[in-house]
């Protein structure tokens, strides 16, 4: 073995160092920073629920299974089901997400060299800096696990990468089934181009066959959920129908392209925020587009290109679906790893007087965008973060939500104690999770009108639940008055007001607070 080869040998094992360097640094900065009762809350709340035997989706309103299974593994090895724990558990999988991604970019290198580790750090920068929200880390590492798989598969397209390639997909799914939607799409047009003047590898309709194959082997345990678990396969098929009927899997907002910022209102400072993230919002459309082209005009020239832009390049514009799904900051960062990978990967190709200045510059963009939506940041810059005591451990959260929470321990202590529930709607799960108490509705996130039939089966359970109290925050989400619990769920809402008494609330209007009939 040349000491070239054996120089790249220790790759891997320096990349997974320096991730889990990375991750460990910004977890012991900004771990125990910020708290959501929002999109955090729903996460925690589903593990816990896992933790003591229930099934998401079947059990309660939830994203899909594995992450909370995952979650739950690690939560329980510790013994812990608090917060601090269930963060460590999605840090150790946002090392698997950071090391696939600097692995990619650190292959694509012709050699390591001495200026590889510049290189690195800067790409780890760069890439970290969009690895937000915290509670969507799942997400983000998935779909860099994707360009992963889809990189596996083209370095070496014998008929087995074709099934293990199928069965990560299938497996991706598992954590999130819009990510092995988007792993199929990109994976169909890898296939495709892999076709293209290859006389060698399977054939087109060969490769996806054995690729089903292994999609249907990743998918298994969906499927044995399905065969095993009685009443799941219908509340599986339930929660795919209601999205069909939605026709949208969130709300979605207006695109913030760069020209539409204005200039006038905001500082200089957010308006250049404003324009380079429209600007990003764009590029992920761009990219998509362009890469696609540039990879298939290479293969017909029999020109070489780097596997992982290609598996970027597949993967772009069904990962541009999602930034474009909600366009805010959260969701595209959800969607704009494939172009950061992307990018990436083509500039440790390049000459370095290219290569340094552009890599320094979308580091910079990405700080620049990124810094202030980091809970670390925002503590540190504000400098009103306040010690709140939750599962046992400090931590520093804004005082807008520790007021909240105070308010919950409140009304918790004065009208359901002793592990009576409550109902904190619709847009506080983080309330059940925080207090250690079950939801007394399945659908702990009521943000989507439904049907009457629906609304009359979760009277059922709050009836039978008998919570001590209710709050429902009565907010226009979006500035809409549509979204209001009241308009998107008036029966249940009605109920509330037949069958529990108003509590005053001086403090915060939005807060409509009731209590059972009878309570002190």
């Amino acid at each position: 073995m040349s000491q070239e080869s054996q120089k790249n040998k220790y790759i891997p094992v320096k990349i997974l160092a320096f991730s889990c360097l990375v991750i460990f640094l910004l977890f012991t900065w900004q771990g125990n920073k910020g708290f959501n009762l929002w999109d955090e809350g729903f996460l925690w709340y589903g593990v816990q629920r896992v933790l003591l035997g229930e099934v998401p989706i079947l059990d309660f309103m939830a994203y899909d299974p594995g992450r909370y299974y995952w979650s739950a593994a690690i939560l329980s090895i510790v013994g812990d089901n608090g917060i601090m724990s269930l963060r460590a558990a999605i840090a150790i999988f946002q090392v698997l997400g950071l090391f696939t991604g600097l692995l990619l970019i650190a292959q694509s290198e012709k050699s390591e060299s001495k200026d590889s580790a510049i290189f690195w750090v800067i790409s780890a920068a760069t890439l970290v800096m969009w690895m937000f929200p915290r509670h969507k880390l799942f997400d983000i590492s998935l779909s860099i696990m994707l360009i992963g798989v889809l990189t596996f598969l083209i370095r070496n397209p014998r008929p087995k990468r074709y099934i293990i390639a199928g069965t990560c997909v299938g497996l991706i799914a598992v954590f999130g089934r819009n990510h092995g939607m988007y792993g199929a799409v990109g994976s169909v047009g890898v296939i495709a181009w892999l076709t293209i003047k290859n006389h060698s590898g399977p054939v087109f309709l060969k490769g996806i066959i054995l690729w089903g194959t292994g999609v249907v082997v990743g998918f298994l345990p969906i499927i044995f959920m399905v065969l095993l678990i009685p009443d799941f396969a219908v509340a599986f098929w339930e929660s795919i129908r209601f999205l069909f009927e939605q026709k949208f899997t969130t709300i979605p907002l207006p695109v913030p392209w760069p020209w539409a910022v204005n200039f006038t209102a905001v500082s200089v400072s957010d308006a250049s925020r404003g324009v380079l993230a429209g600007l990003f919002f764009v590029g992920t459309i761009v990219f998509g587009c362009f890469a696609v082209i540039w990879v298939v005009y290479r293969r017909l020239k029999k020109q070489p290109v780097p596997p992982a832009f290609v598996a970027s390049a597949f993967l772009a514009l069904p990962y541009a679906h999602y930034a474009f799904s909600r366009a805010d900051i959260g969701h595209l960062a959800l969607g704009i790893f494939p172009l950061l990978v992307g990018c990436l990967v083509i500039l440790s190709t390049v000459q370095p007087r290219i290569k340094w200045p552009l890599a320094t510059a979308l580091c910079a963009a990405s700080f620049w965008v990124m810094h202030v939506f980091h809970p670390g940041w925002q503590c540190l810059a504000s400098k009103q973060c306040v010690d709140v005591e939750i599962s046992g451990k400090d931590l520093q959260i804004d005082p807008g939500t520790a007021n909240d929470i105070a308010l919950l321990r409140h009304l918790t202590e004065q009208y359901a104690p002793n592990g009576q529930t409550f109902i904190a709607a619709p847009f506080w799960p983080g309330a059940y999770a925080l207090l250690e108490r079950k939801s007394p509705m399945w659908e702990i996130y009521a943000l989507f009108r439904r049907s009457e039939t629906f609304e009359k089966k979760e009277i059922k359970r709050i009836r039978e639940s008998n919570p001590g109290f209710v709050l429902i925050f009565d907010f226009p989400l979006d500035g809409r008055d549509d979204l209001r619990f009241k308009n998107t769920h008036p029966i249940i809402h009605q109920y509330i007001l037949n069958n529990f008494e108003p509590v005053p609330n001086p403090h915060n209007p939005a807060y409509q607070i009731y209590k059972g009939r009878g309570a002190d």
